[in-house]
């Protein structure tokens, strides 16, 4: 069995750590070398950022889709319903002017002198 040393540290640091430690290890021996390995391993400093957290991630992804939502509602408002209009009124005067078509054909053909020769 190897011999112990003691630190010297902040008392509540010392409070944190024994948490952190009881949580997550068996002892603080294990707890330290896990954290020591965890910087060496990655090549990292404890005193760098590691970038952004889950919480600040998601609050963006939120933030563009709602952004995305808008520009979806505002294409439809803008886009897709006045073209959808215009093309249901093409449909309709296209309809229209089907019906005078075969009335002029049902017409032409009761009436033979209509058609030229």
């Amino acid at each position: 069995m190897e011999p112990f040393q003691t630190i010297s540290i902040k008392q509540e640091t010392a409070r944190r750590f024994r948490e952190f430690s009881r949580a997550h290890f068996g002892t603080h021996t294990e707890a330290m070398e896990a954290m020591l390995d965890f910087f060496l391993y990655n090549e990292i400093s404890p005193k760098e950022r590691l970038g952004p957290t889950g919480r600040t991630i998601e609050k963006k992804i939120l933030k563009r889709i709602n952004a995305v939502i808008a520009i979806i509602r505002d294409i439809e408002k803008n886009q897709t319903k006045p073209t959808n209009a215009m093309l249901q009124t093409l449909f309709e005067a296209d309809a229209v002017t089907n019906k005078s078509l075969i009335l002029e054909k049902r017409n032409a053909g009761k009436n033979p002198q209509n058609y030229p020769q």
